[in-house]
C-alpha cells in the first residue's frame, strides 16, 4: 500500500491541500513549520518514497537532469561523470543517465534522444560526445530544455552551449617536449579524421615543428582509430622505414594507440624510451601504470564534469539574472542579459604529465637542460 500512495494521499492524511505537500517536497521556505511537520510525520509513518518527477513537475518545476553518455566502458566516462554527479548531489536535482550501446552506436543515440524529447522528463541535458547528432540537439537547446555539449568530436554548433578541451595546445605542448629532447624526426600517429579533435592535435603537432623549423614529413603521419591495434600496425609501419627516415620519438592521438605502439616497439627489440620516445593523449588511469610508464597529455575529464553539471544548472535556474565568465562560471548580476542570451563556449586546458616513456635521446642536451623535464601548463 506505502509504495502506491501519491502526493493527494499525504494531503488527505495531513489535511493540507496537494500544493502544500508539492511546497514541502520541493524544500519550499513558505511552508508553516508545524505544517511542514505534520506533513513530514505522515511521510515516514506510511513510508512515502515521493516520485521525483511528480513532485518536480507539481511544484512547477522538474528536477531531473539527464546525462547522455557513450558507453561506460569509456576510460573518461568514469571521471567526468564523478565531477557531474557530485555537483548534482549537492543540489535539489537528481540526474538520469542515458547509456548509449556500443554496437548499434548511431541508432542507440537516435532512439535515446527521440525517447528523452518524447517523454520530457528531465528538464535539463547534459550530451557527452554526441557525435553527428550534435547538430539535432543544438536545435532543441531552448529555455524550456536546456542542452549542453561536451563534445570533441565536431565543430560546435552555433549559439549552444558547449564545453572541451584546448586539443591544439595540449599536442603543441606534447610535441614541443619531444623537441626539446632533442628529437628531430618525431611522427605522429592521428586518430579517425571524422572527428575534429584529430584534426586539432594534428595542428597542435605542426605548430611545435614549424615553431622548430622542422619540416613536416607526411611519411610520418598516419591514420589510425584511437585504439592499440592501430597504434601498433602505425608504429610498425614507421619502424619499417629505412633508418635514416625512421623516427625517434612518436606522438599518439591517444593513450591507447601509445599502447599499441610501445608493444610494436618491444616487438622489434626496441627499447622505449633509449631507441623511440613515446607519448600519448588523454591519460587514462592505467597509463601511469604501463611499463615504461606513460607521459601524457591530460585531460581534466572531472574538472569538465564538474564545470559541465555547474553551467547545465545554470541554464535550468534561468530566468536567474547571470553573468558568463570565461571559466564557465556563472556570478550573479542584475543586468538585463540572461544565460541564455549569450552564447557559451569553454574550452579547459590541457596538461603535458611527464613520465619515463619520453626520455630518449638526453645524451644530446647540454648537462644544464637535463633536469627536471618541461611540466607543462
Amino acid at each position: 500500500m506505502a509504495e502506491k500512495l501519491t502526493i493527494r494521499d499525504i494531503a488527505r492524511l495531513a489535511g493540507v491541500s496537494k500544493a502544500t505537500v508539492s511546497r514541502v517536497l520541493n524544500q519550499k521556505p513558505d511552508v508553516d513549520p508545524a505544517t511542514r511537520e505534520r506533513i513530514l510525520r505522515v511521510m515516514e509513518e506510511q513510508g512515502f518514497v515521493p516520485n521525483i518527477a511528480a513532485s518536480g513537475l507539481a511544484g512547477g518545476r522538474n528536477r531531473l537532469l539527464g546525462a547522455l553518455i557513450p558507453s561506460l566502458t569509456w576510460p573518461l566516462i568514469p571521471e567526468l561523470m564523478r565531477g557531474v554527479g557530485e555537483v548534482v548531489g549537492a543540489t535539489p536535482y537528481e540526474l538520469i543517465l542515458y547509456s548509449i550501446n556500443d554496437v548499434n552506436h548511431e541508432k542507440d543515440r537516435s532512439d535515446i534522444i527521440s525517447r528523452i524529447v518524447r517523454t520530457r522528463l528531465v528538464s535539463g541535458l547534459l550530451a557527452v560526445f554526441p557525435g553527428p547528432s550534435a547538430k539535432y540537439l543544438a536545435a532543441l537547446h531552448s529555455r524550456s530544455f536546456p542542452v549542453l555539449l561536451i563534445d570533441d568530436q565536431g565543430i560546435p554548433p552555433e549559439n549552444t552551449p558547449w564545453i572541451g578541451v584546448d586539443n591544439r595546445v595540449g599536442a603543441y605542448e606534447a610535441t614541443r617536449h619531444l623537441i626539446r629532447l632533442g628529437h628531430r624526426r618525431i611522427a605522429h600517429i592521428q586518430g579517425p579524421l571524422k572527428y575534429q579533435v584529430s584534426h586539432d592535435r594534428y595542428r597542435g603537432y605542426c605548430d611545435a615543428l614549424e615553431e622548430a623549423g622542422i619540416p613536416l614529413d607526411p611519411a610520418l603521419v598516419l591514420e589510425g582509430d584511437f585504439m592499440p591495434q592501430t597504434g601498433r600496425a602505425c608504429a610498425n609501419a614507421f619502424f619499417d622505414l629505412p633508418p635514416e627516415r625512421r623516427p625517434t620519438a612518436i606522438f599518439a592521438g591517444s593513450d591507447y594507440m601509445a599502447y599499441g605502439a610501445i608493444a610494436a616497439a618491444e616487438q622489434r627489440g626496441l627499447r622505449v624510451p633509449d631507441d623511440v620516445a613515446i607519448v600519448g593523449f588523454d591519460d587514462n588511469p592505467s597509463s601511469a601504470h604501463m611499463e615504461p610508464p606513460l607521459t601524457t597529455v591530460r585531460q581534466p575529464f572531472y574538472e569538465m564534469g564538474r564545470r559541465a553539471a555547474e553551467m547545465l544548472l545554470a541554464f535550468v535556474e534561468a530566468p536567474r539574472m547571470v553573468h558568463p565568465s570565461q571559466n564557465g562560471q556563472f556570478a550573479g548580476s542584475s543586468s538585463a542579459a540572461t544565460v541564455f542570451d549569450l552564447p557559451l563556449r569553454v574550452k579547459m586546458p590541457a596538461s603535458l604529465i611527464i613520465r619515463a616513456s619520453c626520455g630518449a635521446l638526453r645524451h644530446l642536451h647540454p648537462p644544464s637542460e637535463q633536469g627536471g623535464g618541461d611540466r607543462s601548463r
